[in-house]
This record gives C-alpha cells, sequence and structure tokens, in this order.
C-alpha cells in the first residue's frame, strides 16, 4: 500500500470514515504519521467546542465571583474551587462512572399529561461526557482569570464611562466587558493551549474509544505498543501538538491586536506562551 492510499484509507478513520481495520505489522512513517493525524480531529473538537461554550460560562462566574449577594457569589466560588482543585483526570473518571449510572437508574420527566423517557445514554460517549468535563474544566479556570481581569479595570475607565451616562448593561458591554478581555487574553490564550493539551487524556481516562476511533494519543500508544519503540509515535505526536500550539497562538494573537488597537505600540501587551508543568 503506497502513502497515498494509506492517506486515503486512514485519514478519517477516527471519525468512522475509511478502513475499519488497524494495521498490525510492517508498520510505516506513513501509517503513523496518518493514524495519529486522524486522532487530532478529536483532539481539535475537544479543545474548539469546551472552548467555545466555556468562554461564555467563564465569563458568568467571574461575574458571579465578584457580585456583592454571596447567593450568587458562594455557588461560582465552590464550582472555582472544585474544578480547580481536583486533578482533571478524577473529573474524567468521576464523570465517566456517574454517566455509567444514570441509565441503570433512569430519568422519567412527568409533565401530567405525558411521560417523557430521557435518554442518558449518550453521555457515556467521549464526544458527549468528556466534552462536558473539559467545558466545566476550562469555563472555571477562565472564570478566575476573568475575574481577576475584571478586579483590575482601572476606576479611570468606570469613572469616565459614568461622565459620558453609562451604565449598567451599556456600561459592562462597552467599557467593562473589553477591558476585562483585554487584560485577561494572555492568560487566557496559555489556558487555551494548555485545554487542547489536556484532550489528551479523554480516552487515556474512563471514556473508552469505540471500535478502535480515538484520539492522537489513543493512536501513538498502539504504535508504541506494537512496535516497542515509542521514540516514533510520540515525536510525532507531539509535533502535531506544537503545530496546532502555533495555531492557537496565531489567533489568539490576532484576536489580542484587535483588543489592544486603541492603544499606543508600546503600552500593547504581546502574548507570550508558558508552558504549565503542573496545573
Amino acid at each position: 500500500m503506497s502513502c497515498l492510499d494509506t492517506i486515503q484509507a486512514y485519514a478519517f478513520r477516527s471519525i468512522g470514515f475509511g478502513e475499519r481495520l488497524l494495521p498490525r505489522s510492517d508498520f510505516t512513517l506513513c501509517d503513523q504519521f496518518t493514524l495519529i493525524g486522524s486522532g487530532m480531529i478529536w483532539n481539535i473538537y475537544f479543545g474548539i467546542v469546551a472552548l467555545a461554550f466555556g468562554f461564555f460560562l467563564a465569563t458568568a462566574v467571574a461575574l458571579g465571583k465578584a457580585a456583592r449577594n454571596p447567593l450568587i457569589r458562594k455557588p461560582a466560588d465552590w464550582f472555582v474551587f472544585l474544578f480547580r482543585g481536583s486533578p482533571l483526570f478524577i473529573q474524567f473518571f468521576l464523570a465517566y462512572e456517574t454517566f455509567v449510572l444514570l441509565p441503570k437508574l433512569g430519568y422519567d420527566l412527568n409533565l401530567g399529561f405525558t411521560e417523557i423517557t430521557l435518554t442518558t445514554g449518550f453521555l457515556t460517549k467521549a464526544w458527549a461526557g468528556a466534552l462536558i468535563v473539559l467545558f466545566l474544566n476550562t469555563a472555571a479556570y477562565s472564570g478566575e482569570i476573568f475575574f481577576g481581569a475584571l478586579r483590575s479595570v482601572p476606576r479611570g475607565d468606570i469613572d469616565a464611562a459614568d461622565a459620558y451616562g453609562l451604565s449598567g448593561w451599556a456600561r459592562f458591554r462597552r467599557i467593562t466587558w473589553p477591558t476585562m478581555l483585554r487584560l485577561a487574553w494572555p492568560a487566557y490564550t496559555n489556558e487555551a493551549i494548555f485545554l487542547f493539551h489536556a484532550t489528551t487524556l479523554v480516552y487515556f481516562s474512563g471514556f473508552p474509544a469505540w471500535q478502535q476511533r480515538g484520539d492522537a494519543l489513543y493512536y501513538a500508544r498502539y504504535f508504541a505498543d506494537k512496535t516497542f519503540n515509542p521514540f516514533i509515535p510520540y515525536p510525532i505526536l507531539a509535533g502535531y501538538f506544537i503545530l496546532l500550539t502555533l495555531c492557537v497562538i496565531g489567533i489568539f494573537g490576532l484576536v489580542n491586536k484587535r483588543l489592544n488597537r486603541h492603544l499606543p505600540q508600546d503600552r500593547r501587551t504581546k502574548l507570550r506562551f508558558r508552558p504549565q508543568v503542573i496545573r
């Protein structure tokens, strides 16, 4: 099988398109590059969707932590404490065990005139269950980042908004929220990078890979186990994630320039990638 045939057979295997059986012997570099790259589809899916939804929840969490009402502030504090205080690997494991129990317990919604049986089996699938965990986890970390930025909004900006007659939602939308994002964006970029890296824990934890359709780390482990040589598949995996990290930095850098477009050139915050060895 030529390399082109391998790409056609395995490029989208991780999402169910292409050759059903994995290669079992005579592994080539093309096999490893193609299948590990195919698994990256899942890593990108988890990262993008979790970031998209987690961004809005993080904003709500930051506002909740800044609220004066303890009925709003305390739940936000405990949410952040819970997901920042426990390892992500344990969160995956507990979530999967909980989702497995839900179909056994059953859940019926009685509306009076009819009764609806809610199906929860899909939550045991990685595309849904693991995504929920990543979404909540990144919302907790990002919420703390946004909260710190919210408290750092210059008082002069708020006073200027009051002088122009802006208050309530208008002041938040036009002054507070853009300034909060501008201050938080460099740290939020690092959180986004870490989230994409954390997606490798999905199939390594409690969520199984159905029909051997896993992420990039799943296929890298497969080749390492079969060849007893981890020094080929894992560097390939690292190379893919380095490219993905460069893409994230590039995209977030464009947003950062947009957020700082009104500042003088010497006052614009530049993005700096700071790897987190231990979270």
